[in-house]
C-alpha cells in the first residue's frame, strides 16, 4: 500500500528550479519546526545559520563537495550543535542526536510546504567542520553538523518501497542457524 503522507513521500532533492527561491518566513517556519525536535533531557543544544545571500551560498559550496545543487536551490540551513548547551555523560555528549532530530523536522515541514530538501553532512568530517568554521566565523563551542539545501524541486523521485520485514526483530535477536 503506497502512502503519498510526507514522511513515506520525501526525498532528497538535487535539482531546483533557479527560477523560484524560498522566502524569508518559509525559512523561519522551517527553523521553527526544528526548535520543536525533542532533545535529550530538553537541553536544545541548537543553533541555525541561515543562507540566502549568493555570497554565502558561494562560500558553503566553496568548503562542501557535495552541494553544487545549493546554487539553483537558492537557500540552506546549517544545523549546529552548541558544546556547551549539550545534554553529556561519561560516554559523551547527545548534540548530533538532537541535531539530527532538528534537522529531520526541517525536511519533513519542508515537504510539507512544497520545498524540495537535500540534508549534506558536515560532522564527523573534522576537515569540513573546520572549513564551515572559518567560512562563516562560527565560534569553537558551536559544531556544523549539517547543511540543508533547501529550494523549490525540479524532480521528483519516487521513494519506492523501502519497508523491509526482515530488518525488524521482535523480543529478541533471533539465533544464528
Amino acid at each position: 500500500m503506497k502512502d503519498d503522507s510526507v514522511i513515506f513521500s520525501r526525498r532528497s532533492i538535487r535539482a531546483y528550479d533557479s527560477t523560484r527561491r524560498p522566502s524569508k518566513a518559509q525559512l523561519n517556519d522551517l527553523l521553527k519546526a526544528a526548535m520543536y525536535a525533542p532533545s535529550a533531557m530538553d537541553a536544545r543544544p541548537w543553533e541555525f545559520l541561515a543562507l540566502t545571500e549568493p555570497s554565502s551560498i558561494e562560500s558553503a559550496m566553496s568548503v562542501h563537495p557535495h552541494c553544487s545543487s545549493l546554487k539553483d536551490a537558492g537557500a540552506a540551513i546549517v544545523v549546529c550543535g552548541n558544546l556547551d548547551r549539550e545534554f553529556k555523560t561519561p560516554c559523551g555528549g547527545y548534540y548530533s542526536y538532537d541535531c539530527s532530530a532538528a534537522t529531520q523536522n526541517i525536511l519533513l515541514r519542508a515537504k510539507e510546504l512544497g520545498l524540495g530538501t537535500c540534508w549534506c553532512g558536515i560532522a564527523p568530517e573534522k576537515e569540513r567542520i573546520e572549513a564551515f568554521r572559518r567560512a562563516f566565523n562560527i565560534p569553537e563551542n558551536i559544531e556544523p553538523m549539517a547543511l540543508v539545501i533547501i529550494g523549490y524541486a525540479a524532480e521528483n523521485p519516487d521513494a519506492g518501497e523501502r519497508y523491509d520485514e526482515a530488518k525488524i526483530h521482535w523480543e529478541s535477536w533471533p539465533a544464528e542457524a
